[in-house]
């Protein structure tokens, strides 16, 4: 999902793309009788099967356990002799992220590198969710995410963009609703973050994100996929607390799709009901 993908609008600190994402079907075919020319498949031996299986699984431990090895201090090395980043660096530090919550975003993040990764992730959540989308919450998400003297400007952007144009594309109503039986889903989920710079109060962070957008429910024309983009945003160490000074967005990195069999539109739907979002730190 990204910003901007009706409407053209920037920041300083680039292009801000727009809430929406793309998606691909895919069609699998049933598996016929035989193989592609039509012959019967060949009979697989159980056993020999079996011991194949066996053979990856034990190759697989035993690689875990020597990348996991490291060389004892929170690294490991790779075949050039150069230093990777080890377990440890994505371990919990141990240190309480937040010290309070304000419109449904964690606040009081702590004046250092790993606060402001905090600040980043957290941000990023609120500035792609489906409560952006809703003018009643849109004002209230960007007084707590924005530094104080952006919150006007950015108000006035947001609301340009989520006009009823395109709310009417995204198939909402002028109150950011999706219309009965149905459900709009906008949810975002940090997979990881960097701090690019950081000098005194300020600091600029990339997110990468993945998440679900789309509306779920019987005769939707938008149904539910799932994006990966990266998301980088400009803090400001204000009243106590890192604020947002401008973002971006970018697609990607993104994986390889599965072939996971998708679920129905009433199955996420009810996840999205279901299960609560998280407070993210570094």
């Amino acid at each position: 999902m990204s910003l901007g993908d009706e409407h053209d609008y920037g920041s300083d600190a680039g292009r801000t793309e727009g809430i929406g994402g793309t998606g691909q079907t895919r069609t699998r075919l049933p598996d016929g009788g035989g193989d592609v020319y039509g012959n019967g498949r060949r009979p697989v031996r159980a056993s020999r099967s079996l011991v194949t299986v066996v053979g990856v699984v034990v190759l697989l431990i035993a690689a875990i356990a020597f990348a996991n090895r490291g060389n004892g201090d929170g690294t490991s090395t790779d075949s050039s002799g150069s230093k990777r980043p080890g377990s440890d660096s994505t371990a919990a530090s141990g240190v309480k992220p937040v010290t309070g919550n304000n419109e449904g975003i964690a606040s009081g993040f702590a004046h250092s590198e790993q606060g402001a990764q905090s600040a980043a992730a957290n941000y990023a959540v609120a500035l792609v969710s489906a409560d952006i989308l809703k003018p009643s919450r849109r004002a209230g998400i960007v007084t707590e995410v924005f530094a104080p003297d952006q919150v006007d400007a950015y108000k006035s952007k947001l609301d340009k963009a989520y006009d009823k144009q395109f709310l009417d594309k995204v198939g909402l109503d002028a109150n950011g609703e999706a219309g009965k039986g149905l459900t709009y889903v906008s949810r975002t989920a940090p997979v990881g973050t960097k701090v690019t710079e950081q000098s005194g109060d300020t600091a600029t962070v990339e997110v990468w994100c993945t998440g679900v957008f789309g509306t779920a429910g019987v005769g939707s024309t938008s149904p539910v996929t799932n994006d990966w983009f990266t998301m980088t945003l400009k803090l400001q160490w204000v009243n106590n607390d890192w604020k947002v000074e401008s973002f971006a967005q970018k697609d990607g990195p993104a994986p390889v799709n599965t072939d996971s069999k998708a679920s129905t539109a009433d199955e996420i739907a009810k996840a999205v009901e279901q299960y609560g979002g998280f407070t993210y730190a570094r």
